[in-house]
């Protein structure tokens, strides 16, 4: 069984600001808002919302395929991915395109002003669970073309596959008729703060509300953890202390990953909750999204480390629930 990673294939420039953001925006100028800043680092690396989903799910042990459309200059991406146990028969690389590509910039206060070209990510919905590996867990539907979203949101539900509903940047462009949608019968909806709040706005659905149209809505809060609710119950999963702090893009895509290896592995939701938690801040850990990894013995003893207890032994048997 595997969990099928959608959304883009891309390469990012990941740029460092040693600086803050708001020392630079005044706020009666807002109207012309003009802002240039001197970054003092700047990174290209492989990227999108797939890829990252996929690898954190392979780093954890757990089949991942991708389920994406990228150009052609993605070719050594998808040959890296392969080359690390991800299944890549559902990412078609399209002539004449370009992959998704892009530019984020991260000041001293981990905000983050990003800028993004969709390139061949625009052509997704060509592609649907018929293209995907057979014998699928669930699906991530992270942000995409929204005719892919929607698309995959609706053939998710047709065939009785689990899904998580992941839109993040793309909100804006879904239309409300489509972001309710998409939360109707989702396994999950996640989202950081910011991106709930959207959820909600364009839903008219406050969490509880959103609980009446999907089994768990997470949260997800940066250095002050996450929170998990379900009709049943609401938990505040901490952060997992890092050893240092390089760059937060990717995390919420690893601790996605996390979370749902957990729960499909039959972990109670504070277990899997804190595995997505440390697999986030390992992501932190490094510059660029999918550039950290580790063995099972060194995530087991960072997880007892951080959380003052052990992980369940079954997270990493090949015993999956169906």
């Amino acid at each position: 069984m595997t969990v099928v990673c959608t959304g883009s294939i891309a390469y990012d420039y990941i740029l460092t600001f040693k600086g803050r953001f708001k020392d630079h925006i005044l706020l009666d100028k807002t109207h012309i808002l003009n802002l240039s800043f001197l970054v003092d680092d700047l990174q290209k690396r492989r990227g999108g919302v797939a890829g990252n989903y996929a690898y954190n799910l392979a780093l954890l042990g757990y089949p991942a395929a991708v389920l994406a459309t990228a150009g052609t200059d993605a070719t050594e991406y998808r040959d890296w991915l392969v080359a690390r146990g991800v299944d890549c028969r559902g990412l078609r690389l399209l002539d004449g395109e370009l992959s998704a590509t892009g530019f984020t910039t991260t000041d001293l206060d981990d905000n983050q002003l990003t800028g993004y070209y969709g390139g061949a990510m625009w052509r997704a919905a060509i592609l649907g669970l018929s293209d995907a590996p057979p014998a699928v867990d669930a699906v991530i539907i992270g942000p995409n073309d929204p005719g892919a979203m929607k698309r995959l949101v609706h053939e998710c539900r047709e065939r009785g596959v689990r899904f998580v509903f992941d839109p993040a940047h793309q909100l804006p462009m879904m239309s409300a008729e489509d972001v309710t949608d998409s939360t109707r019968g989702a396994w999950i909806v996640i989202g950081n703060d910011y991106e709930l709040e959207l959820i909600q706005q364009r839903t008219g659905h406050d969490v509880t509300g959103l609980l009446d149209l999907a089994e768990i809505v997470v949260t997800t809060l940066g250095r002050q953890g996450s929170r998990i609710a379900t009709r049943r119950q609401t938990l505040d999963i901490p952060a997992a202390p890092p050893v240092r702090e390089s760059d937060p893009t990717g995390a919420g895509d690893a601790y996605r990953a996390g979370l749902v290896a957990g729960l499909l592995r039959g972990l109670e939701l504070d277990a899997a909750g804190r595995v997505a938690s440390l697999a986030a801040t390992y992501a932190v850990e490094q510059v660029g999204t999918i550039e950290h990894g580790y063995s099972r013995a060194e995530f087991s003893r960072r997880y007892a480390e951080a959380f003052g207890t052990e992980l369940p032994g079954k997270f990493w048997t090949e015993e999956r629930s169906k």
